[in-house]
């Protein structure tokens, strides 16, 4: 194969596998306003710091997972910018010291393996030693396992990584939540309603019983992130706490390092023309957590920086799957919430 064609095939398979992430096709549910909300005044081009661009967060603290990379680290630069004191997490403390050591501002680096319930636990426990309010948790740190099914301790890796570690995280966590205007953001996907299985979540799948297709355990996963908020949303009505879910947009990001070696190589050339940057792609979660404009926004689901609601087929907005879920993770997270 010539230069020439083995280029353009790598270009033509990872535009393929892409779009299997972006899931674009035209049958497929799409998303309209969510006319429960107001809408705001950024769209896709915003990135993090023009929608913090004015906004006062001196003196807040927020909790960003998976800081020393991509989304969550431009969310970490950002916040701690804009005069807030970020506790950033990495896998190690090491890569989450680095992170933090880079940008300006007060940081604090501690370390989260979301595999380990205990980590998780421990996370918590550091953050609650500390003695700060929580103005802002932004559970942002995931893995994509490009359809390969893989076991950790009895459980699907991507649910127990993407879900299950900001379940037994974030429920250590709401005792620090600010009670007045305390903001939990969940930084879901698209794929949560274009690669989720149609049924919604395969509860059955989670220990492996059940084989899915490829790209349906992120899919899935990204699902439960928005069906945890949906149902966290609900607990937290009244308290001065909301919960929200994001979609970022396609972003370049290392979120294909274990994907094949074709897609990885080709997502280095066309990435650039059809992905987000990562200062773009952290927009949405950085408005969602800090602006006024979200102000008490509880339930939602954002993508480009406004609330909107799913059309066709999906299970986003599935409040009876969403209470199921919350009682099968707290099966799966004894012991640790």
């Amino acid at each position: 194969m010539s230069r020439l064609s083995r280029r353009g095939f790598l270009q033509f398979s990872v535009a393929a596998a892409l779009a299997s992430t972006a899931a674009c096709s035209e049958d497929e549910p799409e998303t309209s306003p969510d006319s429960r909300f107001p809408q705001g005044g950024f769209g896709a081009g915003a990135t993090a710091e023009a929608v913090t661009e004015g906004v006062n967060l001196s003196g807040k603290t927020a909790l960003v997972t998976g800081c020393n990379s991509g989304l969550g680290y431009e969310t970490l630069s950002v916040l701690a910018q804009r005069g807030v004191h970020v506790i950033g997490t990495g896998r190690t403390l090491e890569k989450a010291q680095q992170a933090c050591a880079s940008v300006g501002g007060k940081t604090t680096p501690l370390a989260l393996e979301l595999a380990d319930f205990q980590s998780a636990v421990d996370c918590a426990d550091a953050v609650k030693g500390m003695g700060v309010q929580l103005d802002m948790v932004i559970a942002n740190a995931g893995i994509n396992a490009f359809g390969e099914l893989i076991l950790v301790d009895g459980i699907e890796r991507t649910f127990r990584v993407n879900h299950l570690g900001h379940f037994v995280l974030v429920n250590q966590l709401l005792p620090l939540m600010n009670p007045q205007g305390g903001r939990i953001v969940h930084v879901g996907s698209r794929s949560a309603y274009k690669q989720a299985p149609p049924e919604g979540i395969v509860f059955d799948s989670l220990n492996g019983d059940v084989v899915l297709e490829s790209g349906q355990y992120y899919g899935q996963s990204k699902l439960a992130n928005a069906l945890f908020s949906l149902q966290l949303s609900k607990q937290l009505a009244g308290s001065g706490v909301t919960s929200n879910v994001i979609h970022p947009g396609l972003v370049q990001t290392n979120i294909a390092r274990n994907a094949p070696a074709v897609i990885r190589k080709g997502f280095e050339w066309v990435g650039p023309l059809i992905a987000k940057t990562p200062a773009e792609g952290a927009a949405t979660q950085v408005y969602v957590a800090a602006s006024p404009d979200v102000a008490g926004i509880n339930g939602a689901y954002f993508e480009d920086c406004n609330p909107v609601t799913v059309n066709g087929p999906n299970h986003v907005f599935d409040e009876p799957m969403a209470q199921k879920l919350w009682q099968v993770s707290t099966q799966m997270t004894d012991g640790y919430v």
